[in-house]
C-alpha cells in the first residue's frame, strides 16, 4: 500500500519538476558548445558531429545505472541521491571546463563532457524510475491520488523538459555573442550546483514512492532479463530503437550549412531551436488531452511518417525551392529546422507511456534505463551513419552539393521501420485490471 498526502504529491512534482526542467535545460551549455567546437577549435561538420554524438556514450549506460538505482540504497533511498550525484557530476564538469583555459585541446572538452553526460545519464535514469514507479499506480492505490496516472505524470515531466529548453534555447540565442562560452559554462554549472542542494534537501519517504523491497543487483539483473524475455516488451523496444538507428543523421553538416554556407546568425538559431522547444511543450500539453486514447502503434508510426515528410522538406529548402518562393531562409530555420529537430523525440513521450505499462513491478528504473540507454546507443549510431553518409556524397565544410542527395537517403531511410510497425502492441492492459480480471 502507498501512502501520499498532498505535500508528497507537492514535492514529487518539486523534485521531478526541477530534474526535467534542468534536462531541458542542458540545451543551454550545449548550443554554446557547437559554436565553441566550430569558431573555437575550428573542428570540420564531421568532427563536429563525432564529438556531439561520442559524448553522448554514457548514456549507453544507463541499464547498469538501473540496476543499481533499483538495488542499492543509500541510507534507505535509492532514488533522490542519484538524482543529487547526477546533478554533482553535471556541476563540477561545467564549472571545470568554465575555469580551464579556453585554448583547451578537444580531447580534454571531450573528457569533461563525457563526464557531465554521465552525471546527467545516471539523474535521468533515476528520475525515469520515479515516473514509471508511479505511472502505474491507480487512483484507488493511494489515499490522494496523484496525477500520476494514464500517462498525466509522463506529460508533466514532458511538459517540465519542454520549458527548461525553449528558456534554454533562448537564452542562448540571446547571450551567445554577448558573453565568453566559458562563462556561460560557469552559470549553468551554478545552476546544477542549486538543484544538488534542493535534491538532498527532500527526503525521499515524503514523496510517497511504492516500497519494493531491495533484491540485490543479481537478482535485480535477472528479473530484468526476465522482463526483457517478453515478446511485447522485447519487440517494442527493438523496433523504436532501430527506428532511430536506421536514420543517419545529418545535425552537423546542417549546422555548418547553416551557419557557414547561408550565414545564418546565432540568435536565429537560437530562436528555431526555441520554437522546436515550444512545440514539444504544446505536443505534451496536446498528447494528454487529446492523443491518448489513439493506439500506440497508429500515433508513432504516423510521427515516423511525418519526420519523413520533413526531411523532404529539408531537400527542397537545401535545392532552394523555397527562397524562390519568396520565403526568407531564416524564416524556414526558425520554423521547420525548429520543429523537425524535435520532431525526432516527439515518438518518446507515448512509447515511454506504452512501456511503463508493461514494466513488471520492481524493475521499473532498469527497463526505462534499458529503454533510454538503447535510445542512446541509436542516436550514436545514427550519428556515426550521418558522417559516413556524408563522407560518401563529398560533403565539406565549404561543399555541400551532395547535401540534397543526403536528405533524400536519410527521408527514405525514416520511412523503412514503418513497415514492421507491428512489432508496437495497440493496446496495454493495466496491471490493476490485470489484476481483477
Amino acid at each position: 500500500m502507498v501512502t501520499s498526502d498532498g505535500g508528497g504529491g507537492g514535492k514529487l512534482k518539486k523534485v521531478l519538476g526541477l530534474g526535467y526542467w534542468v534536462q531541458g535545460f542542458r540545451c543551454f551549455p550545449w548550443l554554446v558548445v557547437s559554436f565553441y567546437l566550430k569558431d573555437g577549435l575550428k573542428v570540420d561538420p564531421s568532427t563536429l558531429q563525432i564529438l556531439q554524438n561520442s559524448a553522448n556514450l554514457p548514456m549507453v549506460g544507463k541499464p547498469l545505472y538501473g540496476l543499481v538505482s533499483d538495488s542499492v540504497y543509500i541510507s534507505g533511498q535509492h532514488r533522490v541521491p542519484y538524482i543529487a550525484f547526477g546533478a554533482f557530476l553535471q556541476a563540477l564538469s561545467w564549472i571545470i571546463i568554465a575555469i580551464c583555459p579556453s585554448n583547451m585541446s578537444i580531447f580534454t572538452i571531450s573528457i569533461y563532457l563525457l563526464l557531465s553526460n554521465l552525471g546527467a545519464s545516471i539523474a535521468e535514469v533515476a528520475n525515469d524510475a520515479i515516473v514509471a514507479e508511479m505511472a502505474k499506480q491507480s487512483p484507488s492505490s493511494t489515499k490522494h491520488p496523484q496525477p500520476s496516472s494514464s500517462g498525466n505524470l509522463q506529460s508533466f515531466v514532458w511538459i517540465a523538459c519542454s520549458a527548461g529548453g525553449v528558456l534554454g534555447n533562448l537564452l542562448a540565442g540571446i547571450f551567445i555573442g554577448r558573453f565568453h562560452p566559458q562563462t556561460m559554462f560557469l552559470y549553468f554549472g551554478l545552476l546544477l550546483a542549486l538543484q544538488f542542494f534542493i535534491t538532498i534537501s527532500v527526503p525521499e519517504t515524503s514523496l510517497g514512492l511504492p516500497k519494493t523491497p531491495s533484491v540485490g543487483i543479481r537478482n535485480q539483473l535477472s528479473q530484468l532479463l526476465v522482463a526483457l524475455r517478453k515478446p511485447e516488451i522485447a519487440y517494442s523496444i527493438s523496433w523504436f530503437t532501430a527506428s532511430y538507428a536506421i536514420i543517419p543523421a545529418l545535425t552537423g553538416t546542417m549546422f555548418f550549412y547553416q551557419t557557414q554556407h547561408l550565414n545564418i546568425n546565432s540568435s536565429v538559431l537560437g530562436i528555431s531551436k526555441v520554437f522546436g522547444q515550444a512545440t514539444m511543450l504544446l505536443w505534451g500539453i496536446i498528447y494528454n488531452k487529446y492523443f491518448k486514447s489513439i493506439p500506440p502503434r497508429k500515433l508513432i508510426s504516423s510521427i515516423q511518417v511525418t519526420m519523413a515528410f520533413f526531411m523532404v522538406s529539408d531537400f527542397l529548402f537545401v535545392r532552394g525551392f523555397y527562397r524562390q518562393m519568396g520565403v526568407p531562409d531564416s524564416l524556414y530555420v526558425v520554423i521547420f529546422s525548429g520543429f523537425l529537430e524535435v520532431l525526432f523525440l516527439f515518438k518518446i513521450l507515448p512509447f515511454s507511456v506504452l512501456i511503463a505499462q508493461m514494466c513488471p513491478p520492481g524493475c521499473e528504473g532498469s527497463i526505462m534505463a534499458f529503454l533510454m540507454s538503447s535510445v542512446a546507443l541509436a542516436f550514436i549510431v545514427s550519428g556515426y551513419l550521418g558522417v559516413a553518409l556524408a563522407s560518401y556524397v563529398k560533403i565539406t565544410g565549404s561543399d555541400f552539393s551532395g547535401f540534397p542527395l543526403a536528405l533524400l537517403i536519410q527521408a527514405a531511410c525514416t520511412l523503412v521501420p514503418t513497415f514492421w510497425s507491428s512489432c508496437i502492441p495497440d493496446k496495454v492492459e493495466s496491471k490493476a485490471k490485470r489484476k481483477d480480471s
